[in-house]
């Protein structure tokens, strides 16, 4: 997995809370040789991040725990729930941030895309479309 950056268009900035951050991290390294390209993504994004408190944080960015809508590059659209690994459950529309998805999303705001090269060696994307605080 490895992002694309198209030609009229650079990463889109993203934002992650200082709560999120260390905890990220370790999941990171947590994964890197069970899942070690959802760990570069992770860790490449963590990178570039703008870190900012929790009360800094408008609504529209997605943060762990964020209930987010968004559309794929079929069109479809999807509302999930952007958890950790342990508290992920697809069927219950919990989807982990360890996932290509999951990380793909996290720091993301309202409006913006993400594109990315999968496994299958196709490109995808996904459009945030809302962004909701979890319970």
């Amino acid at each position: 997995m490895r992002h694309i950056a198209s030609n009229d268009s650079a990463l889109p900035a993203i934002i992650i809370t200082e709560a999120d951050q260390d905890r990220l991290y370790d999941l990171a390294y947590a994964i890197r040789r069970s899942a070690p390209e959802v760990a570069e993504v992770l860790l490449q994004e963590m990178g570039r991040a703008e870190i900012r408190a929790v009360e800094e944080i408008s609504g529209s960015v997605i943060a762990m725990g964020s209930i987010v809508r968004f559309r794929d590059e079929d069109g479809q659209e999807r509302t999930v729930t952007l958890v950790y690994p342990g508290e992920a459950d697809i069927a219950a529309g919990r989807i982990s941030v360890a996932t290509p998805v999951g990380a793909a999303l996290i720091g993301l705001t309202v409006g913006q895309s993400f594109r990315w090269a999968g496994r299958d060696g196709h490109d995808h994307m996904l459009t945030v479309l809302g962004v909701a605080a979890g319970a």
